[in-house]
């Protein structure tokens, strides 16, 4: 990959607007003068190979137009981002949109070929409030926190390590295999792993235990636990599936579309991870899912986990990390046009890491 920086900047009309934002970006300017910033979609081409800071700004309504014209064109495009590896930064003017923004960009700039960072999203509110807390921890004010985030998050663009390509994978699921349309999808997919390759597949079912969901200790009580290897409530989380995480290269969700929404045992899997993210970071970990949907909505789901484990818990997310089906009566996901070939693509991204 190229040590090049390319911000695709969509261009906020008003002045007044931008100036924020550019205060921000002028230390990134400084530190990559030759970054090439493209602010109109006419001017939006394949970048193949690069790393791209994405900036946004929204107004009070969360809308900006140029940047909706840029998402068109990379959710038609299948390679736009082909091999490249971003970040981004959202700008608001208002207490809402920017991390839902974020979360659309990201899926579909990952759909398009594009990695992403763990941690991958600073997003500055309109009040800053966001950033109230980490002002106080730098001494400093809510602004110049907001500015060493952007800095921070750039300097970890540029840095962000090779991972090797997966071989210790956790797979966790809640599923049923007698009836499960996704279970019945990752048997597919699983089978172009062999113990030749490396491969060693950990498969964690929270069905068969219950998973309590996260109850918000007080912060020092999760601290205190997550340091000792645990947490207050134990069970599978803290007998297996912690475990299954600290020892895997990757983590693999398999999420059927419950409500527009991720299963429950699967959200208490994710708000129960807070005690082991005390005390250890998930940079060097990738995420990859298999969502399916029995109507429509899978890119609901993907966004979740792109929300929950890559912008906060900080797994890296590889380039089309979910493959994401349609299929209602069990067992009818095997029976899809062209599905061998959709799982194999899938499982061959995984062999490759990339």
């Amino acid at each position: 990959m190229k040590d090049e920086l390319t911000v695709i900047m969509p261009l906020c009309p008003e002045r007044a607007k931008r100036e924020r934002i550019n205060g921000i970006l002028t230390q990134v300017f400084a530190n990559c003068p030759q970054a090439e910033v493209i602010e109109h979609a006419a001017d939006l081409r394949p970048l193949h190979g690069r790393r791209i800071l994405f900036a946004v700004v929204l107004g009070e309504s969360g809308v900006n137009l140029e940047y909706y014209a840029m998402l068109k064109q990379i959710r038609l495009q299948p390679d736009m981002f082909t091999d490249c590896l971003g970040a981004l930064l959202v700008d608001g003017w208002s207490e809402l949109y920017t991390k839902s923004v974020a979360r659309e960009l990201v899926f579909a700039a990952n759909r398009s070929g594009c990695a992403f960072i763990g941690r991958p999203l600073v997003e500055g509110t309109g009040s800053l409030q966001n950033f109230h807390v980490l002002a106080q921890l730098q001494a400093t004010d809510e602004f110049t926190a907001y500015q060493n985030a952007a800095a921070d998050l750039v300097q970890r663009l540029f840095g962000q390590p090779t991972l090797p390509p997966a071989r210790r994978i956790a797979a966790i699921h809640a599923s049923s295999h007698r009836t499960s349309n996704t279970l019945g999808l990752w048997q597919l997919v699983q089978q172009r792993f062999t113990t030749d390759q490396g491969f060693d597949i950990r498969e964690i079912n929270l069905r068969n235990g219950a998973v309590a969901d996260c109850s918000g200790c007080p912060y020092t009580m999760c601290l205190h636990f997550g340091e000792r290897g645990g947490c207050f409530y134990g069970g599978v989380m803290v007998e297996d599936v912690e475990p299954a995480i600290e020892w895997c290269d990757a983590l693999l969700l398999l999420c059927p579309n419950y409500n527009d929404a991720l299963s429950a045992n699967l959200t208490a899997f994710v708000n129960r991870l807070t005690a082991l993210f005390r005390r250890r970071r998930f940079y060097d970990k990738r995420l990859y899912a298999i969502v399916v949907s029995g109507y429509s909505g899978s890119d609901i789901v993907a966004g979740q986990l792109i929300a929950a484990l890559n912008m906060n818990k900080t797994f890296f997310l590889p380039a089309r990390f979910a493959m994401t089906e349609t299929a209602n009566d069990a067992g009818s996901v095997l029976r899809l046009p062209g599905i061998g070939a959709r799982a194999a693509a899938f499982a061959d991204r995984i062999v490759t890491g990339c």
